[in-house]
């Protein structure tokens, strides 16, 4: 069904929904296991694709551009999503991925926490993850300092270890500045999204003064004590966020 080959899927290709969802720096697509065993018992199709530079992938360009560029297989035949999710940087992607969605489909966009004007911090950052993946940490180290899943935990040390410093400088040196908050003015009619956003107590990088207040279809919500990892640690906000139709009584 789709063009490539490094993606991981959930549930039946016939389901009556399909999603699309799409992880963050460092990461990798079974990261979504959680969420994705959730919308298939809701009766979603599930597709997440490994980003460039992530799952062993290699590249050479690392904008956001181009990683939506590298996303469009998964739109042949005019394919539609009734959802498309993305954490972190797979959230910023997916921002991007408005203009691409088939008009032909109402369309939900849940965006996890998205980097989205970092242009003072982005070498903060960028240390940040380069000692994450030159000093992977075990299972039991995610664990004891995270307190998520055993099998989250497993999924993240697994898209850690698939990533190398030369993804995480070129995302950060090939997206300069870093501001993407504009693209929420290209909303189109079809669309409605979702802007969850993690407690800034607890390490959030979506800010809400970087997120417009004015624009149709734009909705923004803060959940309290959520890290920056909310489908490891809130994944029920997200199927909330999807306004799944309720069964009728």
């Amino acid at each position: 069904m789709y063009a490539s080959n490094s993606a991981s899927q959930w549930g039946s290709p016939t389901a009556p929904r399909k999603a699309l969802l799409i992880h963050g720096l460092i990461s990798c697509s079974s990261s979504w296991e959680s969420v994705a065993r959730l919308l298939v018992a809701e009766g979603f199709f599930v597709v997440a694709p490994n980003l460039l530079g992530h799952a062993w992938r290699r590249g050479t360009d690392y904008r956001v551009s181009t990683l939506v560029e590298d996303l469009q297989p998964y739109f042949i035949n005019d394919t539609t999503y009734d959802v498309v999710a993305g954490h972190s940087l797979g959230g910023t992607v997916a921002l991007s991925l408005l203009q691409f969605l088939p008009k032909t489909k109402q369309a939900t966009v849940i965006l996890l926490d998205p980097p989205l004007e970092i242009e003072g911090t982005t070498e903060m950052y960028k240390s940040w993850f380069l000692n994450e993946v030159a000093n992977v940490k075990t299972t039991e180290e995610l664990v004891d300092d995270l307190g998520w899943s055993q099998r989250d935990c497993v999924l993240h040390a697994l898209g850690v270890s698939m990533c190398n410093r030369t993804t995480i400088e070129g995302i950060f040196s090939h997206n300069r500045p870093w501001s993407f908050s504009g693209l929420f003015k290209n909303i189109p009619p079809h669309v409605k999204v979702t802007v969850l956003a993690s407690d800034p107590k607890t390490g959030a990088v979506c800010h809400l003064e970087h997120v417009p207040r004015d624009i149709e279809r734009l909705n923004v919500r803060v959940l309290p004590g959520i890290g920056h990892c909310i489908h490891y640690e809130c994944p029920d906000a997200i199927m909330d966020a999807i306004q799944l139709p309720r069964a009728k009584l």
